[in-house]
């Protein structure tokens, strides 16, 4: 029988910390940090609730509703990070502006920032904020993980043959550095996948026990 994941026992206990407007509001800067980030209702808040077993996120019928970076506990050394949803068109411009200075500003200076998982909803991959991450991903050799959420809304085989388009996709314009499965919340598919991510990048697995690359 496989050991027990240690990422799921640390979920279980994930608690809200703080919500940050700017960087300099975020908590010291130290241990592993990993953030998600995706575009407006690609399902960013119910992929971190599924994935801690928990209502951490806030999740709305309103896109563009996670203005603030919301940061949550799981022991002293590690933290999961909700960014601001992006893209969303009924924002005011003047509060996206603020988003994406911040945004950039957070991830350029964050040294406990150890990888990004960026959710696209599998209907609308590849958006240009979602290429603009994967260009910022591949220039500061950060890892980038990508979770193709809502993919209960397609037929199994559409499914599959759109994991496979992305994967395609990333790897020709970005390289194998960035892996790539399928996601659903309401039927939670994909979190053991997931998790062996986040445990990887969060330090709690042997080099041996890391999962293999796609």
């Amino acid at each position: 029988m496989p050991p027990k994941n240690p990422i799921l026992g640390l979920c279980q206990q994930a608690a809200f910390m703080l919500s940050a407007a700017k960087v300099d509001q975020c908590p010291d800067d130290q241990g592993y940090e990993v953030a998600f980030a995706g575009r407006s209702n690609a399902g960013k808040s119910s992929a971190l609730n599924t994935l801690t077993h928990a209502n951490l996120a806030r999740t709305s019928k309103t896109p563009g509703r996670t203005q603030l970076l919301n940061f949550f506990r799981l022991d002293d050394e590690r933290r999961l990070v909700d960014l601001p949803g992006y893209g969303y068109a009924k924002v005011p411009i003047p509060l996206k502006q603020h988003w994406q200075h911040h945004l950039e500003a957070y991830l350029g200076s964050r040294e406990s920032l150890v990888g990004v998982v960026l959710l696209m909803d599998i209907r609308h991959p590849l958006t240009e904020f979602d290429r603009l991450m994967l260009d910022w991903s591949a220039a500061s050799q950060m890892p980038l993980h990508i979770l193709l959420t809502k993919a209960d809304k397609l037929a199994f085989g559409a499914a599959k043959n759109a994991l496979l388009k992305v994967q395609n996709d990333v790897r020709k314009g970005w390289g194998k550095g960035v892996s790539v499965q399928l996601f659903s919340a309401p039927k939670r598919q994909g979190i053991e996948e997931a998790h062996g991510v986040l445990a990887q990048w969060l330090g709690l697995l042997e080099e041996d026990e890391a999962p293999a690359a796609p």
